[in-house]
């Protein structure tokens, strides 16, 4: 049996001193040895730590006892260690950056129609439905709702902006929604209701909770779901998985996200173990020979060692031109 746990929640409900909890709570975590991210804003709380079964467990039995969060959901993974190197709760002004400004969506007052995961995922398969990933690009193309739109953004805040601009292929459709553990979905689809479209459902408690619903088994999906800790991906789907990524510098079927070696790029890419060694670990030329390349330094390359793998990067690619 592992000994670790994952923990992934979120609750929308009036705080209303965000700063002194963020600093209350953060000493309870570390007085548990839990480690992970915790958001607290005025309009309630979201967060994703790990740590012991028994100090996780300790951490939601206190959480449940709080009134404010009796009835908060945890969704939970098993683990062979912590999934974090550190512990950082704060204080923000939302819990997942919209940016509406006075225009924000409160979730308590208006949001989509929640669907279970039974019921996600049959509408997924009925006529005049589209399905939109709330995501950003990087975690869809990782893996994603068979089917679904893979909206154009880097940024949860872009979202709004792309529907704007590509709202005809959603008019008088059935849409659904879902994000990772819902709480994106939750502000998303109230702002779609907000801007006139009538048929918004949302994934209930996210692809997390869909991956362990026992009626589905995580059937439609496929890739693996990205999720921001030291796992970097999980699997969804039980039945069938299906490898949706592709190796940033080969095209070839890959799940492995690197981060660019570059420390200034730091761009995250899909990436084979033998992609990383070729090319550096760079995503460019310039962040393969950039001075403070993490690669080079990590595995000690010589001069030398790093001058015959740029010449032989650059032999391959003459040879493709010609």
């Amino acid at each position: 049996m592992k000994q670790y746990q994952v923990l992934l929640y979120y609750n929308y409900v009036k705080m209303t001193d965000p700063e002194a909890y963020a600093k209350e709570h953060k000493a309870f975590c570390e007085e548990l040895g839990l480690k992970g991210r915790i958001l607290i804003a005025e309009e309630g709380i979201n967060g994703t730590v790990s740590g012991t079964i028994e100090a996780t467990q300790s951490y939601m039995d206190a959480m449940h006892a709080d009134p404010r969060f009796s009835n908060m959901p945890f969704k939970i993974d098993q683990a062979e260690q912590h999934a974090f190197k550190k512990l950082k709760v704060k204080p923000r002004k939302e819990l997942v950056t919209l940016r509406l400004g006075e225009e924000d969506i409160n979730p308590l007052e208006i949001t989509g129609n929640y669907l279970e995961p039974d019921e996600f995922y049959q509408a997924m398969q009925e006529e005049n439905t589209v399905v939109i990933d709330a995501r950003n690009d990087y975690e869809y193309d990782l893996g994603h709702f068979r089917g679904a739109i893979r909206p154009d953004i880097k940024t949860f805040r872009e979202l709004p902006d792309w529907v704007e601009e590509n709202k005809e292929q959603f008019s008088n459709k059935r849409i659904l929604t879902y994000c990772t553990g819902g709480i994106r979905c939750e502000k998303f689809s109230g702002w779609l209701l907000e801007k006139g479209f009538e048929d918004v459902h949302q994934l209930h408690g996210g692809i997390a909770t869909y991956a362990k619903d026992p009626k589905v088994r995580g059937q439609l999906w496929d890739g693996k779901m990205y999720v921001f800790d030291e796992r970097i991906s999980v699997p969804i789907n039980q039945v069938e998985h299906v490898v949706v990524g592709r190796d940033y510098f080969d095209g070839k079927p890959c799940e492995r996200y690197i981060n660019c070696a570059n420390p200034f790029c730091n761009k995250q890419i899909i990436c084979s173990e033998e992609n990383e060694a070729k090319y550096l670990g760079g995503c460019t030329d310039e962040c393969r020979t950039h001075p403070n390349n993490r690669y080079i330094e990590e595995h000690q390359l010589t001069p030398e060692e790093v001058e015959n793998r740029l010449k032989a990067i650059a032999a391959e690619e003459e040879k493709e031109t010609i």
